[in-house]
């Protein structure tokens, strides 16, 4: 699929990497310092939301 993408669409697909990146370090940095199990559980949710999200784009530049 990469040799179908644009130059602009690879920057694109860099960019949403990156923030997903940074989502996925913020929660699980802050994970552990939840009190609420409700955050906890959101947390890990949205953590294993953005593992999926950054496989899903990677294999967009493979």
């Amino acid at each position: 699929m990469k040799e179908k993408l644009g130059v602009h669409e690879r920057l694109e697909i860099h960019e949403l990497l990156t923030f997903k990146t940074l989502c996925l370090t913020k929660s699980t940095a802050m994970a552990p310092l939840a009190q609420d199990e409700e955050l906890k559980r959101l947390l890990s949710e949205t953590s294993q939301i953005d593992r999926e999200s950054i496989q899903a784009l990677q294999g967009y530049l493979q």
